[in-house]
């Protein structure tokens, strides 16, 4: 058994195609078939059952490739440790970013980073605070960007907090409110809202902030991308709570401090096991 084979099957895994897997792994498809063919005559099992159409894992592929997996980030982290003891810095870095982030400029931010450290490639992933969390923790990212109520921390990785901000309500230019500078809840409450799904610590944060008001608000629109909730607000479909930088970056709402309105804190989060170097220099360059 071959790490390259490991690499291959990983690849079809990934694409459920042996032809796009080729040509994601750089060697010509009849060559990883037949590395595939190889790997699974020493295993005595079939990983992938296929057609001329389609490619699925059996269940012993996917027994196999959790180990595989785990196997081919196990070298490439033992080449990026031989790499950082003479002082140069590789591999790869799986960077989880929440769709509100404005501790940083993640743009400015990966710019410098791939400036010092050019052998690193560097993946992103927007997801929710909760569930990157678990991917840290589990390995499957090495940094996140969260974002939680002021009134929790982030679980079982460790964490550097960023900033501390009190939301904004977001409305549009001819809303009934439009015209004030400060609000409170209460006042917001009559209004439709867009926020982020059930579940997730944005919208915890709002959540929180309403009960703690003894408020009832409808939420009309739950969705994961801040920049369709922005303009959902521009069209006067609904209002929204969020960081002051992200809304005033938006040019067609108006934004209004809300009085008794919901705090979150920024973190930073890696995981507590032997994070790689990649991610002790992305730590480092952070501000």
């Amino acid at each position: 058994m071959e790490l390259r084979q490991l690499r291959y099957a990983l690849a079809v895994a990934e694409t459920r195609n042996f032809t796009r897997a080729a040509r994601q792994c750089f060697v010509a498809q009849s060559a990883l078939s037949h590395q595939i063919g190889s790997l699974e005559k020493e295993l005595g099992v079939q990983l992938f059952a296929r057609t001329s159409r389609r490619v699925e894992l059996t269940p012993a592929g996917e027994a196999f490739l959790v180990r595989a997996r785990q196997c081919v980030e196990a070298a490439e982290l033992a080449v990026a440790e031989a790499a950082a003891a003479v002082g140069e810095v590789r591999g790869r870095l799986k960077v989880g970013i929440i769709p509100t982030v404005t501790a940083v400029d993640i743009p400015t931010v990966l710019q410098h980073y791939r400036e010092q450290h050019p052998q690193v490639g560097v993946s992103l992933h927007m997801g929710a605070s909760d569930a990157m969390s678990a991917q840290v923790a589990a390995g499957e990212l090495d940094v996140a960007f969260l974002g939680l109520p002021d009134s929790r921390e982030p679980q079982g990785v460790e964490a550097r907090e960023l900033t501390r901000e009190k939301l904004v309500a977001v409305v549009s230019p001819d809303h009934p409110l439009a015209d004030q500078k400060k609000v409170t809840l209460r006042r917001l409450a009559d209004s439709p809202f867009a926020d982020f799904p059930v579940g997730s610590q944005g919208r915890a944060q709002s959540d929180l902030a309403f009960e703690a008001a003894e408020l009832e608000r409808e939420v009309a629109y739950e969705l994961m991308s801040a920049e369709l909730m922005l303009r959902i607000v521009s069209r006067g479909l609904a209002v929204a709570l969020l960081p002051a930088p992200l809304a005033r970056a938006h040019p067609g709402v108006r934004v209004l401090s809300v009085i008794d309105g919901p705090r979150r804190v920024e973190y930073v989060a890696w995981s507590r096991f032997n994070p790689s170097p990649a991610t002790r220099a992305f730590l480092a360059a952070l501000p």
